[in-house]
């Protein structure tokens, strides 16, 4: 096992399983531990100067999220998303940031319209710039508000554990040439479907959003594949 995590400061309000969940989940999304990479308790807990238990937990939790995968008589393996998995994951998206979409067409504050509408100014000279960092983590907080004026906690935090285990690819699709002028534009479109507070359009807006961005990662991987296979 090639990766080191921090110690956890314990000082922390949240639960220490929670705390340590965190840690290993946020290792596996930034490519410290690879994928098929196993992992082992008693190592984990020695890095975060933890005691086993909490780490068992944390493990439990990320194989319901499919981050890992336990091997019975083998051990835990970080998971390896193939294109089946990323299209169940993008499935299962589209419906939910199309239910959030709607509810925030119902639900935003005239606050949250003009940071949705700052944020596209803000992806808008990242891209002209060229840097893909700031493209994707603006991109993040852009759908974090629009997740937020749905108004719907338990929502936002399962889009949100569906996010993060394509984190790692999610710049795939945004590299695809076009796609970020495609995205962008996309998202103008959903901006003002729910700055108009109307739900209908603002779900087909979303709808479409998800559904190309899923087919152009697919194409990419795809065509990455069959580049690596030459």
């Amino acid at each position: 096992m090639s990766g080191h995590l921090q110690q956890i400061r314990l000082d922390s309000y949240k639960p220490l399983r929670e705390l340590v969940c965190e840690h290993i989940r946020q290792a596996i999304i930034d490519g410290t531990f690879a994928p098929g990479e196993r992992l082992m308790e008693i190592q984990l807990a020695e890095e975060m100067g933890v005691s086993r238990t909490p780490v068992r937990e944390a493990i439990r939790k990320l194989e319901l999220e499919g981050f890992v995968v336990m091997i019975p008589r083998r051990g835990t393996y970080v998971a390896n998303l193939s294109i089946k998995d990323i299209n169940d994951v993008y499935e299962i998206r589209s419906s939910l940031d199309v239910l959030a979409a709607g509810l925030a067409a119902e639900r935003i504050t005239p606050e949250e319209v003009v940071s949705l509408q700052n944020f596209i100014k803000e992806l808008d000279r990242h891209i002209e710039e060229g840097n893909m960092e700031k493209v994707v983590e603006t991109d993040t907080a852009f759908h974090d508000v629009l997740y937020k004026a749905s108004r719907n906690e338990r929502l936002c935090n399962i889009i949100s554990n569906l996010r993060e285990q394509i984190t790692g690819i999610r710049g795939t699709s945004m590299r695809y040439p076009g796609r970020l002028k495609d995205t962008q534009e996309e998202h103008r479109k959903i901006v003002e479907a729910i700055a108009a507070r109307d739900v209908d359009r603002s779900r087909a807006a979303a709808q479409i959003h998800m559904e190309n961005a899923r087919r152009t990662l697919m194409r990419a991987m795809a065509e990455q594949k069959n580049e690596d296979s030459k």
